[in-house]
């Protein structure tokens, strides 16, 4: 019989006190009724500032890309980090930013 050996890439490990881990979750989310608002630059200033929100709340972003309508991020975290909490904060100050930043998307979302 062959046996099965797993092996880990200890570089993708994170240590701390008495534990190892490697959480990563794949999070996305889109815009109200999935118009497709997130063009003509806004794309990259949403990369920018969830870089930004990432190193504030020290997780990190592993891939991300923002589509017209919708985002996908790969978010390595500590355990201490419930999902829901991290999605709260990537989505809540996310959407706040973007319409203090750009009015006019209200507009295009609600009439």
């Amino acid at each position: 019989m062959d046996k099965i050996i797993y092996t880990t890439n200890i570089s993708n490990l994170t240590y701390g006190r008495g534990y190892v881990y490697s959480l990563q979750y794949h999070i996305v989310w889109c815009t109200k009724y999935r118009k497709k608002v997130l063009l003509d630059g806004i794309d990259n200033e949403i990369k920018d500032y969830l870089n930004d929100l990432a190193k504030e709340y020290s997780f990190s972003i592993m891939a991300m890309e923002v589509m017209p309508d919708h985002i996908h991020i790969l978010v390595d975290c500590k355990p201490q980090f419930f999902p829901s909490d991290m999605i709260k904060i990537l989505k809540g100050n996310t959407a706040r930013w973007l319409f203090m930043k750009h009015p006019e998307l209200k507009k295009q979302l609600w009439g």
